[in-house]
């Protein structure tokens, strides 16, 4: 067979598509029409450049149905469920169509439920609290439970006791007691003697020492029980009028460093010894054990006193 240009209805030398380009439809190729194993549905196939978007002029657009039998817009239209991404909302695309909002007053997407996120956050810590008030309640149950079993004793211990607990100095100080004494108890050198003329002397019976107003005059207290070695303080309780006075104090053989002062501090009348009981201190220091304390009249003191007790504190006090 001479080869040629047998036509486009050549079976073996049709082209199925070339109705769709200019040369074909210029040698009469026709789209096929169910042939050739092609389903009919191919008539709708149109050439390049021929298709037209929208209904010819003066025809109404058929109807186009969208997703679950909702009808789309005019034929040649943009469909909503199908159109570019630069067509969405923030695509940027001019002309862009907008998806109305959920509000009737404004557009744009809706925001976060800022408002149900707060409410939930909140329930959730109160039933935390809740669950950690329980749990501390039940261990403070368990606790006391726990002490009934042990023998139900609710008697507090030291540990427990509100007040503070005295210091091991405080405790020996109200222990060990320091000794006293009075004016009968003394032993008496020169001149002095014992007397309970006067009143007010707070000695048993309302004895006193009188008559140390003479060179040589003395009392002396023997000390006993004292617990350590240190600073003491000495109280003397006596009695003066009018004019100060002042006698001489020797502890374990050594005279104190100073006079010890009688002074006159009740202002009683010369003469007035009932009004003058009045009491004055000194700082010796003794030695654990016993201690010899003497208070004496020598030349150029003012004795004209009466004495009624001795008596020692711990440490510098004045009272």
């Amino acid at each position: 067979m001479t080869p040629g240009n047998n036509g486009a209805s050549t079976p073996e030398d049709d082209d199925p598509f070339g109705y769709l380009y200019a040369d074909g439809q210029a040698n009469g190729a026709q789209p096929p029409s169910g042939g050739y194993g092609y389903p009919n549905s191919v008539n709708r196939v149109r050439p390049v450049g021929t298709r037209q978007y929208g209904a010819p002029q003066g025809q109404a657009a058929p109807p186009q149905q969208g997703a679950y039998g909702q009808p789309q817009g005019a034929y040649g239209q943009p469909n909503a469920h199908y159109a570019a991404p630069e067509t969405f909302p923030g695509g940027g695309g001019p002309g862009a169509p907008q998806q109305p909002s959920g509000h009737g007053g404004g557009g744009g997407r809706r925001g976060p439920n800022t408002k149900g996120l707060l409410i939930g956050a909140v329930a959730v810590v109160a039933a935390v609290v809740i669950g950690i008030a329980v749990a501390m309640t039940s261990s403070g149950s368990d606790d006391d439970k726990g002490g009934d079993e042990a023998g139900g004793d609710t008697t507090p211990t030291q540990s427990q006791s509100s007040g503070p607990s005295p210091s091991a100095s405080e405790s020996a100080e109200e222990e060990v007691e320091l000794p006293s004494t009075e004016a009968k108890a003394m032993r008496l050198g020169g001149s002095a003697s014992l007397a309970s003329e006067v009143e007010g002397a707070q000695s048993d019976g309302g004895v006193y020492v009188a008559n140390l107003n003479q060179p040589g005059a003395s009392v002396t207290w023997t000390v006993d029980g004292i617990p350590e070695d240190g600073l003491y303080t000495l109280f003397t309780t006596y009695s003066a009028a009018g004019e100060d006075q002042s006698m001489t104090l020797t502890v374990n053989g050594k005279e104190f460093g100073s006079k010890l002062n009688l002074g006159n501090f009740a202002h009683a009348e010369d003469g007035d010894f009932a009004k003058g009981w009045t009491k004055t201190f000194a700082w010796p220091t003794l030695n654990k054990g016993t201690n010899t304390i003497t208070l004496s009249c020598a030349d150029g003191d003012k004795c004209n006193v009466l004495l009624d007790q001795f008596s020692l504190k711990k440490g510098q006090v004045k009272d």
